[in-house]
């Protein structure tokens, strides 16, 4: 394989093909790379045509090159910012530091003197 592209590099390609575990991107003339699923983006992908199509312009970053195999493993989700919190982590975050907190550990920490002291006076 005689490529020119290294590893880290972000490249502008075109996908060439979608298969159940990822998509072939080519990223110019005589290379190609592969997109595994886990790849695409951040969170679940469960079908990859719900987010790409033959013929899109994607930004690729080239995570691994095996020159023996002739492959190269590319990421489009390496090229994206992670998403900050989901809307469920937000919630449990937000009832976690809530003051009128009516569940979890909040109620354990209050109620640990008293158990303490019942266990004292028996």
């Amino acid at each position: 394989m005689n490529t020119n592209v290294e590893i880290g590099q972000v490249i502008e390609g075109k996908v060439t093909g979608i298969q159940p575990y990822g998509v072939f991107v080519a990223i110019d003339g005589d290379t190609q790379g592969l997109v595994h699923i886990s790849e695409i983006m951040h969170g679940y992908v469960k079908d990859i045509n719900d987010h790409l199509s033959v013929g899109d312009t994607v930004n690729v970053k080239v995570i691994q090159i095996d020159e023996e195999k002739g492959k190269i493993s590319l990421s489009i989700r390496a090229t994206e910012e992670a998403p900050k919190e989901t809307a469920k982590q937000e919630n449990v975050t937000k009832n976690n530091d809530s003051e009128n907190d009516s569940g979890g550990f909040n109620i354990l920490k209050d109620k640990l003197q008293d158990w303490i002291d019942q266990t004292q006076n028996k």
